[in-house]
């Protein structure tokens, strides 16, 4: 074997240059099980890439030449005639054959060879919070193409369709260029006498139904089914049910499920989250509330006297959250996070606010200064500010709000940003 300098189709099968037949059988085979489309709709154009890295290595002439020449020689006509057998895993049947939409097979003749598969069809489904915790059967109306009945998928009445003379049938059109002498280069281009499609019908004789188009529209009604435990961007898959097209299998239909925000609950995998206010008296002495659940089920939430909740604190409810998804028996948590609400100043009178710092626990002690007396200062309700006045002069009872900035004389020093001095 010549030395190979590309490598991507070993790469692609996992396998280094040296494998025999049986490796790379065993490779391709363990590969296509995880990417074919019917379990792995999204891995469609990693299957292509695998069946036709495996279509070249397994042909003793055709990775001889892949040795020699890379994919480069494999495209610019170094197989000759029977290179379009191996594109054919890429694009679907006849060079460029998936991309322009031909009819055709090999050879000019609709249908031979390996069928192609149209393209999945993709739809968002928009769905609650509940229906996501309870499941869901719901129908859905979608339109898509099928085969028309009133020329079976010809385009015409029998006869009317010929094989367009100009591609020969494959939609495309090769042409030759010579780039130096003894070498060409082959360039393949869409065929503008049928468009790509590999056949041409007489404008008289084209079906009425579906104006030689071959399919038509139709309205499909799906039942879907939302399981219990489904989560945000997974997929409903209906086999066979996207796009119909003459000598082409029909893609899937593919649902791709959207949670709509919920006004109490968010969702972090099986768990629910909520926020919950409550008073100073509930956070003291204890919480008790009723909580309407995804289900319509009223929960008596309760947290016993004597155990304080602070501020932001959480607090779990075990088996309360989303069921597993295929095991809705299993249930995450659900967490409450507390946000305590203060009463507004001057809500008790003054006796009444010196039983109650009885029954409070005791203020700290105030430490003995260590120089002179304390300056006292008060507290006000200021606006943080950067560097702007902000503050008055002179607090009640005329006392000082802040210190004073010193002396502005040398060695003194200077007042800093955002600092405001009150001056008596």
């Amino acid at each position: 074997m010549a030395s190979v300098a590309d490598t991507r189709l070993y790469e692609l099968l996992g396998v280094s240059p040296t494998a025999n037949e049986g490796d790379l059988k065993k490779a391709y085979r363990k590969l296509a099980k995880e990417y074919h489309p019917d379990k792995n709709p999204d891995a469609g154009d990693k299957f292509k890439e695998i069946s036709f890295a495996y279509e070249v290595l397994s042909n003793p002439e055709k990775r001889d030449l892949y040795d020699r020449h890379g994919e480069k020689g494999l495209r610019e006509g170094g197989g000759g005639p029977g290179m379009d057998d191996i594109f054919s895993h890429i694009f679907g049947g006849g060079l460029f054959g998936g991309f322009m939409g031909g009819g055709g097979g090999r050879g000019g003749h609709p249908g031979a060879g390996r069928r192609r598969r149209g393209e999945d069809m993709m739809h968002p489904l928009k769905v609650s919070l509940e229906d996501l915790y309870n499941g869901k059967t719901t129908k859905l109306q979608l339109s898509k193409n099928v085969i028309c009945s009133g020329c079976s998928g010809k385009g015409g009445k029998a006869g009317a369709v010929e094989v367009c003379s100009s591609c020969k049938g494959r939609g495309i059109r090769v042409m030759v260029r010579q780039l130096a002498p003894g070498m060409v280069q082959q360039m393949q281009t869409m065929c503008h006498d049928c468009h790509g499609e590999g056949q041409v019908i007489n404008e008289r004789d084209r079906c009425k139904a579906c104006e030689g188009k071959k399919v038509v529209k139709e309205v499909k009604i799906l039942e879907v089914h939302v399981d219990k435990g489904m989560r945000h961007g997974q997929k409903i898959a209906f086999r066979g049910e996207g796009d119909q097209a003459p000598d082409l299998e029909p893609g899937d239909i593919v649902l791709v499920l959207q949670e709509k925000d919920h006004e109490v609950f968010q969702r972090d995998g099986n768990d629910l989250h909520m926020m919950k206010k409550i008073g100073l008296a509930e956070a003291l002495c204890g919480v008790r509330f009723t909580l309407a659940h995804l289900d319509g089920r009223q929960i008596l939430v309760t947290y016993p006297p004597g155990n304080v909740i602070q501020p932001g604190c959480i607090r779990g409810i075990v088996g309360e959250g989303m069921p597993h998804y295929r095991n809705p028996f299993e249930k995450g948590n659900l967490y409450i996070k507390f946000d305590v609400e203060f009463p507004d100043k001057n809500w008790i009178d003054g006796e009444k606010l010196e039983l109650l710092e009885k029954l409070l626990p005791e203020r700290p002690t105030l430490p003995r200064p260590t120089s002179g007396e304390f300056e006292e200062v008060d507290l006000h309700e200021l606006e943080a500010t950067r560097g702007g006045a902000g503050g008055g002069a002179g607090g009640p009872g005329g006392r000082r709000e802040a210190y004073e900035d010193g002396s502005d004389d040398e060695g003194g020093y200077q007042q800093g940003p955002g600092v405001q001095c009150a001056h008596q």
